[in-house]
């Protein structure tokens, strides 16, 4: 049996999409990060600047999401993320977002594994625990929830 178990919630905030252009694995963006904060029960804090999410759009319309970037919480610690997956959806949903328009996350596939890495002792456990995501692109930001599995 599988259960998870809600670690965070984070909003992401995001410069607009950098596009790269047709490359042989696909179409490639690069989405800087900004900053943004996150909370939940163990830890919570703010995300820095200076990270980004390098993405490649495959033929079929489905995003590969690669975004890596860096927590530091309200106690000083400093979390390494780097946090994979994939958004996709119908064809008009998947416009609306490009767009900027507010989308029901409902409407799309937004599914994500982060992995956590840190030398602080006390987020140590980070170190070691798997975690899923789901998310929600906004005009300027992306919205997280992890959850650990157990």
């Amino acid at each position: 049996m599988i259960a998870t178990e809600f670690l965070l919630r984070a909003r992401v905030t995001l410069e607009a999409p950098r596009e790269i252009g047709a490359t042989p694995q696909g179409r490639r963006r690069i989405i800087g990060i900004t900053g943004g904060s996150f909370s939940g029960p163990r830890l919570s804090g703010k995300v820095l600047a200076g990270g980004a999410d390098w993405q490649i759009v495959r033929a079929d319309g489905v995003a590969f999401l690669d975004a890596r970037y860096t927590l530091e919480t309200a106690d000083g610690a400093l979390i390494y993320v780097q946090n994979r997956g994939y958004r996709h959806g119908p064809g008009e949903v998947i416009e609306r977002l490009a767009r900027g328009e507010y989308v029901d996350p409902a409407l799309y596939y937004m599914r994500t594994t982060p992995w956590f890495e840190t030398a602080d002792a006390r987020y140590d456990w980070l170190n070691r625990t798997v975690c899923v995501g789901t998310g929600a692109r906004r005009a300027a930001a992306v919205e997280l929830e992890f959850y650990e599995v157990k």
